[in-house]
């Protein structure tokens, strides 16, 4: 169905793809894997008429084919789910759908029953039930990705290219997800799927083909691989064990955040934790059980009922993420693109955002030879994948660009950080070196509040974790009691048994 030979691509004198192939047959799931930056984005823009190669050739089954648009992709067959969501916020999910190849009735009007009605089929195969009638910036960020998956499907294509479609998704929305993939490759479409999460890779594909900077590094069948061989292929080394060791608790250390009481306003138990220096509190349970909210109602980003809170042992209470600011606590928020960046602004003015105090020379000035040594460091330090500190950082990667968010933070002298989903988007190696890093800004007696919807991350990195429901805390569990059946007991039934 799809045959890429020796593409490259070039921009300006740096050359990020270098000769890549990929061969995709008809009715199977073909995995394209790699770190961030080693070039799946680029190659699958390159499919879709999105960027132009500087080399190679395109063949769709069989007949060589040169897209200028992304339009022309589309009339050959080909859809994709892109990483970075491309809905139009004040539109609804049915107008998102049929953008720019609207239905319309004899007489040329917007035939807009039928085109809800098409919506209603496509969102009833994946069993997903939303809103059609309401902005879909209205909508959560997982509803907002199955809007994406349910615009690619009703482009009814051949060929179907999957970005982290999965990055938003819970286990059982996954689980319709995988249901729907199957349906269409018994049906005969081929479909690429970019994943970090290498167990979806074993559930779902017959093939990976992996990349390594740009360069093709080989395609196997998933049959007889092992995960430690497929990373191995995608990062050139072993990783032995992703988390670092947790340190001993210290019943002696001090709180340094104390949430008294904390009310959501759509509802839900009144809530109270602490969080002491030096440990990494998780935040877990299921999409919509107040995780999110619950943290920023703290840094007063979030309106709630009510919110009584002590730093360092004294009443506080925060307006807005500035005073938060003010406070030493930091926010890494959940959507990078729309919250983290200035995505037009260079790397080097996104790190300097909340930095500009390191730089000052006297009272008016910015030492701007600091400021760049600053950031050069800071990219280093978490291995940014950029031509340099004056790259757009809507060039990057979206695991490059998550890493820039986390630099600006781990080098602010902050004594909290909030991480929303620190690690979503980013590949196996880099999620070791940013784990290693909170721990290090533990280490320095500063503490973390980790938000994560992965149970691995949250059981292998904190050393408490808060178990949401239904909008509130429904149970606080540590040491041996940190499992996955520990902790998705009380995310779906509300058990608060056995709580620590």
């Amino acid at each position: 169905m799809l045959e890429l030979n020796g593409i490259r691509k070039s921009f300006g004198r740096i050359e990020v793809l270098h000769g890549v192939d990929l061969h995709v047959n008809a009715g199977e799931v073909h995995a394209l894997l790699g770190e961030n930056g080693a070039g799946k984005s680029t190659l699958m823009k390159i499919v879709c008429g999105i960027i132009q190669p500087s080399a190679g050739r395109i063949l769709v089954e069989g007949r060589e084919r040169a897209f200028a648009t992304y339009d022309e992709a589309i009339a050959a067959g080909i859809g994709i789910v892109f990483q970075e969501f491309s809905l139009i916020p004040y539109l609804t999910a049915v107008e998102n759908m049929f953008l720019a190849r609207e239905l319309r009735t004899p007489l040329g009007l917007l035939d807009r029953k039928a085109m809800r009605g098409r919506a209603q089929d496509i969102l009833r195969k994946l069993e997903v039930d939303l809103p059609l009638d309401v902005p879909v910036a209205r909508l959560s960020v997982a509803e907002q990705q199955f809007v994406e998956i349910a615009k690619a499907l009703s482009l009814n294509a051949r060929i179907l290219v999957l970005d982290e479609p999965t990055a938003t998704l819970t286990p059982a929305e996954v689980e319709h997800l995988f249901k729907v993939m199957r349906e269409l490759r018994a049906a005969g479409v081929a479909i690429v799927f970019i994943s970090h999460h290498l167990e979806e890779i074993f559930e779902i594909c017959d093939r990976i083909t992996v990349l390594r900077d740009g360069e093709y590094v080989g395609t196997r069948d998933v049959a007889g691989m092992t995960a430690d061989r497929l990373v191995e292929m995608m990062v050139g080394r072993r990783i032995e064990n992703s988390f670092p060791p947790k340190p001993a608790p210290d019943p002696a250390a001090r709180t340094v955040l104390e949430v008294e009481e904390v009310q959501l306003r759509r509802g839900g138990p009144v809530s109270s934790f602490h969080l002491r220096a030096g440990e990494i509190l998780g935040f877990a349970g299921l999409v919509g059980s107040g995780r999110t909210e619950t943290a920023l109602s703290i840094l007063g980003a979030y309106p709630a009922a009510r919110c009584k809170i002590r730093l360092d042992g004294v009443q506080t209470r925060l307006g807005d993420p500035a005073d938060g600011l003010a406070h030493g606590i930091g926010l890494l928020p959940e959507s990078r693109k729309e919250q983290g960046l200035i995505t037009s602004f260079p790397i080097l003015q996104n790190l300097s955002l909340n930095n500009y105090g390191k730089y000052r020379r006297g009272r008016w000035f910015i030492d701007f030879r600091k400021e760049r040594a600053f950031t050069e460091t800071a990219m280093d330090q978490v291995r940014v994948k950029a031509q340099g500190p004056d790259a757009r950082v809507d060039t990057l990667s979206g695991g490059n660009q998550q890493k820039v968010v986390i630099a600006r933070w781990l080098n602010h002298d902050m004594q909290i950080l909030i991480f929303d989903e620190p690690t979503r988007g980013i590949d196996v190696g880099a999620k070791a070196e940013i784990y290693q890093l909170m721990r290090d800004f533990t280490a320095r007696g500063c503490a973390i509040i980790m938000i994560s919807s992965e149970l691995p991350e949250i059981i292998g990195m904190s050393d408490r974790v808060c178990v949401f429901r239904s909008g509130g805390i429904v149970a606080t569990v540590e040491g041996d009691a940190i499992t996955s059946e520990e902790i998705m007991t009380h995310a779906t039934t509300g058990r608060v048994d056995h709580v620590a």
